[in-house]
């Protein structure tokens, strides 16, 4: 059976929900999303949304923050965009009942400082700004009778005018829509839609250790890729510097603000350590931050450093950072008394599906938003908590031009699409097959292309992963899909374009350190890493 919809989202974090009750003022939308409607990346956000919204501010100040993080390849025309207009979304969050945190006048955004910026412009709710703009967009999305939602659906394909046709791929493909896996029933759906839009997050889970939530495994690009779109800049993976060390708190990351309110990085023997390998400090944007932490680790020998907040007020700290306090002392750790144990984890992936300034990915009605976008806003290296921003600002104006389209897109031409053919497929009873190449996949990618790279290891796994990419191809057609398997089919393909994308790079640049060219070449690589398939 076919659903058709006018626009169909596939994703549910603050980019895919912001856009869907923009867009549901004049279409019917459909809404998939492969778990629970707050199970992403979103929902784990702690920091908040950066923004110009004091008088001691200015959108220059922003820019050049945002620009000088990116390390020279952010989209300035993009930058500036994000920065104008970021103010304006953010107190429409609030007008949709988001509670950010207010000044002692009750009117003014209480603004936290984080690391690479030069001025208090991030707005929060304590510390669960994520959580707290997913439960008001939410509580909105349920109230709006365009807007179906499908939780435990999960995306398999995207459907694509030249493949329907049984014609090569071409430029200016259009995309239909999607094949997308009913993961209660197991049956395969065909949604045909006016137009798609891909907001599936990051890939977190495509290495060992992660702040991200276990749906993050790099969907939206992999379906992107493999649909013809342009990608680009996977070399550039964010390792956020401050994980909480303990086996049994999965994901919990300690946010940036921490730093940004006064904690010192420390070693084991309490020395203060940052100032050795940036000038800025603790304050350092996050890409220094992190390569300080792992030099400091690989000199002592240790698995972690701490972050030493103690010297600030037990009350200020309890009120400021509820959430952390708690879930630190959950696990025995009071900050209050004593410092917290932090590692480097993968977080956030910079690059994604190239996009112009409305979102259009480089295939025809198919939009792209959020972290599974490149905008050119980030460069090679996110400043801290200009992404929630990014959201919201290419939600609104991905919006704003599907509303001047719409009838456009009503009139197109229906193809007829063939139903997902199951041909001889059998039951995949060896699900430790799947386990054992989801396992290796991301030991491989945690210690060979983590936060300090080598060609030659860069060599060894391409050769590791162009032999498992063709064994999951494998499983993928002769067994029946199971979310396992999709997901892993996924992260395989962009385990291979991250890795593709940093052995082009013959530089060090913001994220991407790699130790046999470790100086920057502005004359050879003051670019993008664009990928497209064949």
């Amino acid at each position: 059976m076919t659903e058709y919809s006018d626009v169909l989202i596939i994703g549910s974090g603050v980019s895919g929900l912001s856009f869907a009750l923009k867009v549901a003022q004049f279409s019917k939308v459909t809404l998939i999303t492969k778990k629970k409607k707050a199970d992403t990346a979103t929902n784990l956000a702690q920091g908040g949304v950066a923004a110009v919204l004091s008088v001691e501010d200015s959108v220059e100040a922003h820019i050049a923050d945002t620009l000088c993080s990116g390390d020279g390849i952010c989209d300035k025309n993009i930058v500036r965009i994000v920065t104008t207009e970021g103010p304006d979304r953010v107190r429409e969050l609030m007008d949709l009942g988001v509670r950010f945190q207010l000044g002692e006048n009750g009117e003014d955004f209480d603004l936290g400082m984080e690391g690479g910026h030069s001025a208090r412009r991030v707005a929060h709710a304590t510390d669960i700004t994520g959580k707290e703009i997913e439960r008001a967009l939410i509580k909105q999305i349920e109230a709006n009778p365009n807007v179906t939602v499908l939780e435990d659906h999960l995306a398999i394909d995207l459907l694509i005018e030249s493949k329907a046709r049984g014609q090569e791929r071409k430029n200016g493909d259009r995309c239909l829509g999607a094949y997308v896996l009913n993961r209660i029933t197991g049956e395969v759906e065909t949604h045909y839609a006016g137009v798609t839009v891909l907001c599936t997050g990051g890939c977190g889970k495509v290495y060992l250790y992660t702040t991200n939530p276990d749906i993050a495994t790099g969907d939206g690009v992999a379906m992107a890729y493999r649909a013809g779109a342009q990608v680009a800049n996977l070399e550039f993976i964010q390792f956020h510097p401050t994980c909480f060390f303990n086996r049994e708190a999965k994901n919990f990351l300690i946010s940036e603000a921490v730093r940004g309110e006064g904690a010192i990085l420390i070693n084991q023997e309490g020395e203060a350590f940052m100032k050795k390998y940036d000038p800025r400090g603790d304050l350092a944007t996050r890409d220094a931050v992190a390569r300080g932490i792992d030099a400091e680790m690989k000199r002592t020998g240790t698995d972690c450093v701490y972050l030493d907040i103690t010297h600030k007020p037990a009350e200020f700290l309890r009120e400021r950072f509820p959430n952390i306090y708690g879930t630190c002392k959950k696990y025995g750790v009071d900050l209050t008394q004593q410092p917290i144990p932090v590692v480097p984890a993968a977080h956030y992936m910079c690059g994604g599906v190239v996009v112009d300034e409305n979102g259009n990915s480089s295939i025809n009605n198919l939009m792209v938003l959020g972290e599974t976008a490149c905008t050119g806003l980030h460069g090679a290296n996110r400043l801290a908590s200009n992404s929630l921003l990014e959201a919201v600002v290419f939600a609104h104006r991905a919006a704003k031009q599907i509303k001047e389209r719409i009838e456009e897109i009503r009139g197109l031409e229906r193809i007829e699409i063939a139903p997902w053919r199951t041909g001889g497929a059998e039951i995949l009873d060896e699900s430790i097959l799947i386990k054992h190449n989801w396992d290796q996949l991301r030991q491989l990618m945690w210690d060979y292309v983590g936060i300090v790279r080598r060609q030659k290891r860069l060599d060894l796994i391409q050769t590791r992963l162009s032999w498992m990419v063709k064994e999951i191809k494998e499983h993928f057609y002769d067994y029946l899909l199971t979310p396992d398997l999709v997901e892993l089919r996924n992260l395989a393909v962009v385990a291979d374009l991250i890795v593709q994308s940093a052995s082009l790079r013959k530089e060090s640049r913001g994220l991407h350190y790699i130790e046999d060219y470790p100086q920057k070449d502005d004359q050879s690589w003051l670019k993008d890493t664009v990928l497209q398939k064949p």
